[in-house]
């Protein structure tokens, strides 16, 4: 068994009543809200800070968490823990194409009507999390490209 820990952060510019997505291209395409990979010995918060800043050029802060999404292949019983935070407060110049793909701006209220191909594998199921209650979790058991999404 094996455990990956992510983090993911839905940023928001609520003057345009908009939220950065990324269309990637390398693993796991599709469309998602920049994260990425925790470091050994490294917080999941400075994680967040430090993805999106690779990630986008963006500054952020003062996140807050609104949910955990995790994966368990019931195979093998590896886990993928993503850690989801959301926040308006970010600076800087916006990176458009970056190696894994490209960023942008969207809707915020047309997220919801998105089709859920156009996200990468699941993620769909995350947005519960930026607008439901103040914290969720989403459990996604599967068996090969078999998935079952359960909120809490």
């Amino acid at each position: 068994m094996s455990v990956d820990l992510y983090t993911m952060v839905m940023v928001q510019n609520t003057t345009a009543g908009e939220v950065l997505i990324q269309n990637r291209t390398a693993k796991y395409p599709g469309w998602s809200f920049p994260g990425g990979k925790v470091d050994p010995f490294e917080s999941f918060t400075n994680c967040a800070i430090r993805e999106i800043k690779e990630e986008t050029g963006l500054t952020i802060s003062d996140l807050q968490l609104h949910g955990i999404a995790h994966w368990c292949n019931l195979e093998t019983n590896d886990r993928y823990i993503v850690y989801l935070y959301k926040t308006h407060n970010y600076s800087g110049n916006l990176i458009h194409e970056f190696d894994k793909g490209q960023n942008f701006w969207y809707s915020i209220n047309d997220l919801p009507n998105i089709p859920r191909e156009k996200f990468s594998n699941g993620q769909f199921s995350y947005i519960h999390a930026y607008f439901g209650r103040e914290f969720y979790e989403v459990f996604l058991p599967h068996k090969g490209d078999n998935i079952e999404i359960i909120y809490y």
